[in-house]
């Protein structure tokens, strides 16, 4: 008994694209085709759309989705970010990992076969591609062992050299994301000997593209990426998950027509292989949950069709958890669902209450470091200080300064001018008369003007001698 559950679960043992030896087992998945297929390439498709429309739409005079991260500068859908506001980009990132933890203890690792970027572009680009030159998978493997001959070279050269446009179009795409499509524009157009760097750039991230997509493809999603790894952790038996129904499915065995199959102590399973054949990470999803499956759902179009041919009822792979199978019941708000829920649901509260109330100045004054104060013949104290004024509108902005306190601020410059979308730092000098100070201190208050309406309003620390 022991030795057949250790043999059962031997497929744990290693994953399904290295075989014993250690070397790569190549997948060639067959092309799938049914309803949740159909769906998936509709969300793929306007998921493609948007990925390479959204760095050429621009809003509110901005690219409506920019991550410069050499120039610190962040742009999310009309809204600019600065330093300043990484706080706010560390909230969103953690809400980000609660809605993903939250997502696959629901319903497991949908995302990664619906919305991905590396699933989307490989399953609904790449292998398309490949099907259309080189045919369905058993044309596939025959073309792969077939000699090199003419029709082969020709078929293996068009494929490989689309998928080098397609990598080339997709690393300018995501180089305009991080510098901007003015940018890009810029690199593309101008004489090559103006943007070396950029044009590296260009070259180096199309053949890492090309090279995930033709070369390490599922490797990626089941060796590279940390997600996979993660479902172990996150998942538990009431997660919902493509799944195969064992006990309406065994015991397996090929259909014969006529065959009352209960009679003969036969379950639903036909053991066609079809689901084998048609996964893009090459598991047998009978065996259970394995790290290896992006819930992509083409198993289930695939079993669906061979029920429906065989006259068996539907569903025997399908979005289900294991209790579900075992108990024969639905989805259920464990408490681990709902303390989930409640957090990130205050979080995502938080981050949306904080991004409403973004200040559109940030303004920071401290006294000029390695300095002290200063008698003047006049009898005032005086004290120089340093303005940092981060401006995150569309206007430029004349600033002045106003001292609450019986005093005066003199500007090192004659007129400060704050461009839009820009920073201003300049020194001032603030000058206070002895009865202000009291034990060698004073805390000032400054009003900073900007085209002569109030912005800011900062408080800090004034220094003179101690009488």
């Amino acid at each position: 008994m022991e030795t057949n559950l250790e043999e059962e679960e031997a497929f744990r043992d290693r994953i399904s694209t290295v075989n014993e030896d250690g070397k790569r087992v190549w997948i060639f998945a067959k092309k799938p085709k049914g309803p949740f297929y159909n769906k998936r390439k509709l969300v793929s498709y306007l998921l493609l759309a948007f990925l390479f429309a959204a760095p050429h739409i621009t809003l509110n005079g901005h690219q409506l989705l920019l991550f410069n991260v050499i120039e610190r500068k962040f742009a999310i859908f009309g809204k600019v970010f600065w330093p300043q506001d990484m706080f706010l980009f560390a909230l969103a990132l953690i809400v980000s990992v609660v809605f993903v933890i939250l997502f696959t203890i629901i319903y497991g690792r949908i995302f990664c076969g619906w919305v991905c970027p590396q699933t989307i572009f490989m399953e609904m680009l790449f292998r398309r591609i490949e099907y259309l030159i080189e045919g369905d998978w058993t044309h596939q493997k025959k073309l792969k062992n077939a000699p090199w001959t003419t029709e082969k070279i020709l078929k293996k050269t068009t494929k490989h050299l689309i998928f080098w446009i397609i990598s080339f179009l997709i690393a300018n795409t995501f180089l305009a994301y991080i510098i901007g499509s003015d940018s890009l524009w810029q690199i593309q157009t101008d004489p090559a000997g103006k943007h070396i760097g950029g044009l590296i750039a260009i070259i180096i991230f199309t053949t890492v593209f090309y090279l995930v997509f033709a070369k390490l493809r599922e490797q990626v999603c089941t060796t590279i990426c940390p997600y996979g790894r993660l479902q172990g952790v996150l998942l538990d038996p009431n997660s919902m998950v493509v799944a195969y129904d064992y006990k309406r499915g065994e015991t397996r065995a090929k259909f014969k027509k006529g065959e009352d199959r209960k009679a003969a102590d036969k379950g639903d399973c036909i053991d066609c292989m079809q689901c084998v054949y048609v996964c893009p990470t090459g598991i047998d999803i009978r065996n259970g949950t394995q790290l290896e499956c992006i819930n992509c759902t083409a198993c289930i179009d695939s079993c669906d069709n061979m029920m429906e041919s065989v006259g068996l009822e539907k569903g025997l792979i399908r979005f289900v958890s294991e209790n579900g199978i075992k108990n024969r019941t639905g989805f259920k708000w464990t408490k681990r669902v709902i303390a989930y829920t409640v957090l990130l649901f205050v979080m995502i509260s938080a981050l949306s209450f904080l991004l409403f109330t973004r200040k559109d100045f940030e303004a920071t004054i401290v006294r000029q470091r390695g300095t002290t104060y200063q008698m003047g013949q006049d009898g005032l104290v005086s004290n120089i200080y340093e303005i940092n004024l981060t401006n995150k509108t569309q206007s430029d902005y004349v600033v002045t300064l106003q001292l609450e306190e019986n005093g005066e601020i003199e500007s090192v410059v004659k007129k400060m001018l704050l461009k839009k979308e820009d920073v201003l730092k300049e020194r001032f000098i603030v000058k206070l008369p002895m009865s202000e100070i009291d034990n060698g201190k004073k805390i000032i208050h400054i009003k900073i003007l900007g085209n002569g309406k109030e912005i800011q309003h900062i408080s800090t620390k004034f220094i003179g001698p101690l009488l």
